[in-house]
């Protein structure tokens, strides 16, 4: 007779390899942190291991002097002291349940993983804020209410540099293992409720899974905010509506422009690979409200456009939407391949 208080040996078998993938944390870096400048266009890099720190450490640390922020030292935190012992704590946890396959088990482990997770990500919140906001008074360069706290996650503009946080190689198996986790209470909750109803269960686990998935990896443009977001290439202020731009990369960063000729110049600097480019999208000026794949755009060159950086091209959704707007700004239809050249 089946134990009703088993969980099924799918579950088992997928806990027990989550619960050893995470021993691999300890040998991978679980968190990163990018700065991109125009004088570093390669890009510097911080890596957050479970006890240490590398990347581009000792140069960061350098560029942070002058600013007045803390250097980076392992030694100074004492999370890389106990977080290896978390870490085989919970391969451990993961590892027995697999082995003892107790349901209550199971629901016990998710939720002290989530607490985890939770206070993980409040302790590097809070780290971030110290380092950001706790400077040198006596710094060479001071800029008045200036704070240097780097995003949580996502991406961040800090003066000229680009500040770009996302998990690592260990921070995706840490949130696979989660994942693998919830699924199984998911399954195992479903069947006390719904009794054997497995196949129902298992597409609705498939479709929560995917659609973390793809939430936490978007590669779609954003809402340019007017008179808030800066361009990527001019840093100016983006403060017409009509000429707006962006460029969404693999990793779901977004560079915001305010007008065709700043895309097309922070193109050609090679600030980002094109196999890194997810896509490229303009404003539709005729519906600034919409963004438009620039391999579907039509465009529109004229000098009575007067765009804020004077490329003086307009971007339209439709052929119809451009033929109306030649009588008032007559000029040259041109394609995306043409402005590249």
């Amino acid at each position: 007779m089946m134990n009703n208080n088993k969980i099924a040996d799918s579950s088992r078998i997928a806990i027990l390899i989550a619960g050893f993938s995470l021993v691999a944390v300890l040998f991978t870096p679980i968190w990163r942190i990018e700065l991109t400048a125009p004088q570093y266009p390669e890009g510097l890099t911080l890596l957050i291991h479970a006890h240490k720190l590398s990347g581009s450490v000792d140069i960061i640390n350098g560029l942070n002097h002058y600013i007045g922020m803390k250097t980076l030292h392992a030694d100074d935190f004492v999370e890389f002291k106990v977080l290896p012992g978390i870490i085989l704590f919970f391969a451990g946890l993961f590892i027995l349940t697999a082995i003892l396959a107790g349901r209550k088990l199971m629901f016990t482990l998710l939720g002290l993983f989530v607490t985890f997770g939770v206070l993980a990500m409040v302790d590097f919140w809070r780290w971030e804020y110290d380092y950001g906001h706790n400077l040198d008074p006596n710094a060479a360069i001071i800029v008045p209410g200036m704070a240097y706290q780097p995003p949580l996650i996502g991406f961040k503009q800090l003066l000229n540099f680009g500040a770009y946080s996302v998990p690592d190689t260990g921070g995706w198996i840490f949130i696979g293992a989660g994942l693998v986790l919830l699924v199984g209470v998911v399954l195992e909750w479903k069947k006390v409720k719904a009794g054997s109803n497995k196949s129902t269960t298992l597409k609705i686990s498939v479709i929560m899974l995917v659609a973390m998935l793809f939430s936490s990896c978007s590669t779609e443009p954003v809402p340019i905010r007017i008179g808030k977001d800066n361009c990527d290439f001019c840093k100016m202020t983006i403060s017409d509506h009509r000429f707006g731009a962006e460029i969404v990369t693999t990793k779901s960063k977004i560079y915001k422009f305010d007008d065709e000729h700043c895309v097309i110049q922070f193109l050609k600097e090679g600030t980002i690979a094109p196999k890194d480019i997810a896509g490229i999208y303009f404003v539709d000026f005729s519906d600034p409200n919409n963004l438009i794949d620039a391999k579907n755009a039509f465009f529109l060159q004229s000098p009575d456009l007067k765009s804020p950086m004077n490329g003086n091209i307009a971007a339209f959704s439709q052929e119809a939407s451009l033929a109306k707007a030649l009588p008032k700004f007559y000029g040259n239809v041109i394609t995306w391949e043409d402005m590249q050249k």
